[in-house]
């Protein structure tokens, strides 16, 4: 933390199109952009980042709503949360609406921006999760008009990262037509940051569930085994029926896939989990079970 007061950025820029944003940041590689500023100015702020240069996105209205496209919604990295939690959006993608009302209190909501939740890919971004359990692909764009596609979990996962004057455009998310859930525990009431989060949509033309769990470390995580585990016992033709034994056994399954025992000892037994990390699990069991029965009502 720094007693001094920031200083001021060297020059702002407030670019009307995406390509001319890339062109921004491609001629001051050191500048930095920002849409919401949610995150960035608390960086600023605890003197943490003094940027020379500032690429201002609000003013790119073609990044700030969404559009079908082939079976996929192509979302605006401008979107805020406050915009996705409005009912039109909710009937688009449910569970990424939900995640967006959960973001923070208004003031949040109305500035922190889709993209940025996944450039900054902070471990408690509430879209995050969502993102990875529904398989979401950016579009990214960069200098002279280029346009590449990569997986969100590539990004978050750092196995394909934002190159020198990319930014993030769109988000292609698939429309699976079918429920979805985002449910998360916070460690006080009303919104805040989550402790644990989980996203559960199904996938009915695949007869499949995907899940994603957040928070709890620095990416989402799949839990793939107990998707494929539990999507067998799902009863596809029949109002999608399961017995109540495999919605608390899914829980466990996800819990225990996601926040692993502790490695045996050199005599062979395994030490316990720390108290606070076995009621993580049992926050992530809870979550993961409640998803998939709301899912399947």
């Amino acid at each position: 933390m720094s007693t001094h007061a920031p200083q001021a950025a060297q020059a702002v820029t407030l670019p009307t199109t995406l390509d001319e944003a890339v062109a921004a940041l491609t001629a001051t590689p050191a500048a930095v952009p920002v849409a919401g500023g949610t995150d960035l100015m608390a960086a600023v702020n605890s003197g943490q980042l003094r940027p020379a240069a500032l690429v201002g996105l609000g003013k790119i209205s073609e990044i700030r709503g969404w559009q079908y496209l082939d079976g996929h919604a192509l979302l605006g990295a401008g979107l805020t949360h406050a915009r996705m939690g409005r009912p039109d959006f909710a009937a688009l993608i449910p569970a990424l609406a939900a995640a967006a009302r959960a973001a923070g209190p208004p003031h949040i909501r109305n500035a922190g921006t889709l993209g940025g939740n996944i450039a900054s890919a902070a471990p408690t971004g509430d879209a995050l999760p969502v993102l990875a359990a529904l398989e979401a692909t950016l579009i990214v764009a960069g200098p002279g008009g280029a346009r590449r596609e990569v997986p969100v979990s590539h990004l978050l996962a750092g196995m394909d990262v934002l190159r020198p004057g990319e930014l993030i455009g769109y988000v292609r998310v698939p429309l699976l037509h079918a429920p979805q859930v985002f449910l998360k525990a916070t460690g006080r009431t009303g919104p805040g940051r989550a402790v644990a989060s989980v996203a559960l949509v199904l996938d009915p033309a695949r007869r499949g569930v995907r899940c994603a769990v957040g928070a709890i470390a620095p990416m989402p995580l799949r839990p793939l085994e107990a998707e494929q585990w539990v999507a067998q016992l799902i009863d596809w033709d029949n109002n999608r029926a399961i017995v109540p034994e495999a919605l608390s056994a899914f829980g466990e399954y996800v819990a225990a896939a996601c926040i692993p025992d502790a490695a045996p000892g050199e005599d062979g037994t395994v030490p316990p989990l720390p108290p606070a990390v076995l009621h993580l699990r049992r926050t992530v069991a809870a979550l993961a079970r409640r998803a998939l029965g709301r899912a399947l009502s």
